[in-house]
């Protein structure tokens, strides 16, 4: 194992690794350290006090970290080679132009999140079309509201996240601009409050409760998951965390949206119809999923800043088929509901529709690498495209 001692920010931690040691030593010639030259346990230990470093011995991945955090007033970090990259360089590119300004907030505000976002309203806004005539103006003004009011609550919220986890996405996801540096805390802070300010006032022009109330309620639990406040940061603790995303993923955004359209726009009574049900139901299994899985790939930021995540918990390959045993019942389920259906086109679409995600699920589960960040990773990304096909199939059912 090559230790390598590098310059970093204070208060910061940092986990990377390269094929050999030959690379940290030619990169890093003045701190490149090797494990020999460490007598025992004891000097090595020794020489991080020295360098004014606390140790914390982590393992990962299948393979044993040293992870470091800085004392205070420290000006270095210790980083630990092993097997498959965990960090790339913060960027240091300045902001100076359209399409560099573009790209940091393209990543500032979470793309697949957003994309989840517009569709999940679009799907259920159609379970409240029941005549063609449906698809008037007033139709699509009342959803293009609602995406753009959920949308700038979207961005007020994994903003939030990402100001409240810069010391972990700097392990985690060092790519994100706050991480990366190339927005700094007071930046970030007066993006999210313009884009939660904005959101509300959207709400509150356009007049809809049910849109106000799901707006409301992301609102709180988003902040009440991400701030660092005393009774509050619940993304702590894994199964309060794991039910905020389940009650904005999965019953919010079916029920809330649905009414909006279904109440506001269209002005008749609320009803809870088999599609909606099985929607919010479905989605509940889904939300789980996304909760416990999106803290498969962050096991090791997660782990040295205290974050009791299921993943730190039980280990990444038990929650991970936890994850796929979940969803492959979920699509069983499915099945059987577009089985029951009356509607020969949405039985087809329903059953041939959900056997193919489960096939491609199962089949790409096989695979999986758990010592390769990126595959699990790409496997999480995988994840949401599953989820977005199952919008596209919600307002099939009948």
């Amino acid at each position: 194992m090559v230790l390598m001692l590098s310059r970093c920010s204070p208060g910061t931690s940092s986990l990377i690794s390269a094929p050999t040691a030959a690379e940290f030593v030619s990169r890093f010639p003045a701190y490149s350290l090797r494990r020999s030259d460490f007598s025992s346990a004891k000097s090595l230990r020794s020489r991080l006090e020295n360098a004014n470093l606390n140790l914390i011995p982590t393992q990962s991945y299948g393979v044993k970290y040293l992870a470091t955090i800085p004392k205070r007033n420290s000006g270095y970090i210790v980083n630990s080679a092993s097997q498959g990259s965990l960090e790339s360089e913060p960027s240091k590119r300045p902001l100076g132009s359209f399409p560099q300004a573009f790209d940091a907030f393209y990543r500032f505000s979470r793309p697949h999140t957003v994309i989840g976002t517009v569709l999940s309203i679009i799907s259920v806004s159609l379970l409240a079309v029941e005549k063609p005539s449906d698809f008037s103006p007033a139709f699509h003004m009342g959803v293009s509201e609602a995406i753009v009011a959920a949308l700038l609550m979207n961005i007020y919220i994994v903003g939030l996240n990402q100001i409240s986890d810069i010391d972990i996405d700097k392990v985690n996801k060092p790519y994100l601009p706050l991480a990366s540096g190339e927005y700094s805390v007071t930046a970030g802070l007066m993006i999210v409050s313009a884009f939660a300010a904005l959101s509300f006032w959207l709400g509150w022009y356009v007049g809809s409760t049910p849109l106000l109330w799901a707006l409301s309620v992301s609102f709180i639990l988003g902040t009440a998951y991400s701030i660092d406040l005393p009774f509050l940061r619940w993304k702590r603790f894994a199964f309060i965390a794991a039910t905020c995303i389940l009650a904005v993923r999965a019953v919010i955004v079916q029920i809330a949206f649905y009414l909006h359209v279904k109440v506001h726009v269209f002005g008749r009574p609320a009803t809870f119809t088999k599609p909606l049900i099985f929607a919010t139901a479905f989605m509940s299994f889904f939300s789980v999923v996304i909760a416990l899985f999106k803290d498969i790939p962050d096991i090791v930021g997660d782990r040295v800043y205290g974050i009791q995540s299921f993943t730190v918990r039980l280990g990444q390959e038990k929650v991970f088929w936890i994850c796929i045993y979940l969803l492959e019942v979920a699509y069983t389920v499915a099945l059987l509901v577009g089985a029951t259906s009356t509607c020969l086109w949405s039985k087809c679409t329903t059953v041939i529709g959900h056997s193919i995600l489960g096939i491609l699920l199962w089949n790409r589960a096989k695979s999986i690498d758990f010592k390769n960040k990126a595959a699990i990773t790409s496997f999480y990304m995988f994840i949401w495209k599953l989820f977005y096909a199952e919008y596209l199939l919600i307002p099939l059912i009948r």
